[in-house]
């Protein structure tokens, strides 16, 4: 199940970011005006731009990171849904960025929240936000040793 939820996430976000490559390259198009635009950005570093021009460091990196997830959905093999789709998220996000960083040398993102002033970013982004604080609620609430009843959720 992991592996479906990464193969999903990947192939929308690659999708998502054609056409934003192909849609938004001359204009920022607002959904709700000084709020909520799509916006074409190339970003060759991390959120917030941080370590921007680091392309390499994050293609070793994220590898580094899919290389241990995969190997820890292969020996532990969850029980628990939500670990399951939480890994598969963060998975998928993050193979969907390592594909544009070895392909195009940048990510693309394109959701831009202008009315709180945050970075722009894409699916894959969201994707990998919404897996890690999703394994962390797992850990913090839901792992317990075996023989909990709380163990499968």
């Amino acid at each position: 199940m992991p592996y479906v939820i990464a193969l999903v996430v990947v192939l929308v976000d690659q999708y998502t970011k054609a056409l934003a490559a192909q849609r938004l390259k001359q204009d920022s198009i607002p959904v709700i005006r000084d709020v909520f635009h799509l916006t074409y950005v190339k970003n060759t570093g991390a959120a917030f731009g941080i370590l921007k021009d680091s392309n390499t460091l994050f293609i070793i990196m994220t590898s580094i990171i899919l290389i241990g997830l995969v190997v820890a959905l292969i020996a532990l093999r969850p029980q628990s849904l939500l670990l399951k789709i939480s890994t598969g998220l963060v998975v998928g996000g993050a193979l969907g960025n390592l594909i544009d960083r070895i392909c195009r040398g940048f990510v693309i993102d394109f959701f831009d929240f202008r009315i709180i002033n945050y970075p722009v970013f894409n699916i894959a982004d969201s994707c990998v936000v919404v897996g890690a604080i999703l394994i962390c609620t797992y850990i913090l609430f839901f792992d317990r040793k075996k023989g909990s009843e709380n163990a499968k959720i």
